[in-house]
């Protein structure tokens, strides 16, 4: 939506992006001239892993192939994938084109935390395309129901790799194999994952979205407090042995002034957990506070400059 892109746009393929140009690989099966929906693309890229859909997709998105790559960098950075290059949209082999299984979960966990209604199309089982139809290279979809993606790979450099998510009850787990030598060996190498991971680690539930956590201090509004809440539920996935020895440590902003808007955030909630590591997640107002009238600003502006020369 930002880039003013839907998913009925209709993308003309290019010669680049023509299924003839990646002999031996995994494709869609594009047509120099076809006329093919974002949709569509989308699709032959997630169930059929083609080489030819995500060519066309670059070029639609970003222009080239090259200029994609750029924005997959500048992306990758955003979410901290702090150990990917990429040289391509496409993933075959380049030597400056890498990753780690640590930046794959983390993609992954974006995709599917950030795009709910586009991650249903990784658990489609098959998908047809130029009277050609072809099953879901995860054929993990068919033999473990609580599998819902993600996605296969394959190059003789990199091995044959799989990241899989599932959820049983209230945990998700996510699951990323690299470097096995044939597809059997990464589907059980994945089942071994999930495995240990939904046996050991449990998924617990902090706060729900909404909860009142904390009530701060305002300077120079109509209200001298604000509440503050949590924006999303907030869970916490540990080791068993773990989960009762969760702690939550409140970080709140200092002097904090009006105006405020619902939504804003004024701190972070810290959750330790042992064997899982810190995180955080932001703690919001609760509701907007205006700004007092002259008197009252002036009156808090004197309180404030008071509050802060008292050492702490």
């Amino acid at each position: 939506k930002e880039l003013g892109i839907t998913p009925d746009d209709i993308v003309t393929v290019s010669k680049n992006a023509w299924a003839k140009n990646f002999p031996g690989s995994s494709l869609m099966f594009l047509e120099v001239g076809d006329k093919v929906s974002v949709r569509e693309l989308l699709k032959g890229v997630i169930i059929s892993s083609g080489n030819d859909a995500t060519v066309a997709l670059a070029e639609y998105i970003a222009g080239s192939a090259d200029a994609f790559a750029d924005i997959m960098n500048e992306h990758a950075k955003r979410l901290g994938m702090t150990e990917s290059h990429f040289m391509n949209p496409h993933g075959l082999p380049n030597p400056e084109h890498y990753t780690t299984a640590t930046d794959m979960a983390i993609l992954a966990r974006a995709i599917i935390h950030d795009y709910p209604g586009q991650y249903k199309t990784y658990s489609q089982k098959s998908f047809a395309y130029n009277n050609i139809d072809q099953d879901n290279r995860n054929s993990l979809l068919w033999s473990d129901p609580t599998v819902d993606g993600l996605k296969t790979g394959h190059t003789q450099s990199a091995g044959y790799c799989l990241v899989a998510s599932a959820q049983r009850d209230d945990t998700r787990l996510i699951a990323v194999v690299m470097g096995t030598k044939s597809e059997r060996a990464r589907i059980v190498e994945t089942r071994k994952l999930l495995t240990y991971g939904f046996r050991y680690y449990k998924t617990e539930k902090l706060y729900n979205k909404g909860d009142n956590i904390a009530e701060t201090r305002v300077w120079g509004g109509e209200k001298n407090t604000v509440k503050l809440t949590v924006p999303e539920d907030v869970k916490v996935t540990a080791l068993r042995a773990n989960v009762d020895t969760v702690k939550t440590e409140q970080v709140l902003n200092k002097y904090i002034e009006a105006p405020i808007k619902k939504g804003d955030q004024l701190g972070k909630l810290v959750i330790h957990a042992e064997g899982a590591g810190d995180f955080e997640e932001p703690l919001v107002a609760e509701s907007a506070v205006a700004e007092a009238g002259l008197f009252g600003r002036l009156w808090d502006s004197l309180q404030l400059f008071v509050y802060k020369m008292i050492p702490k």
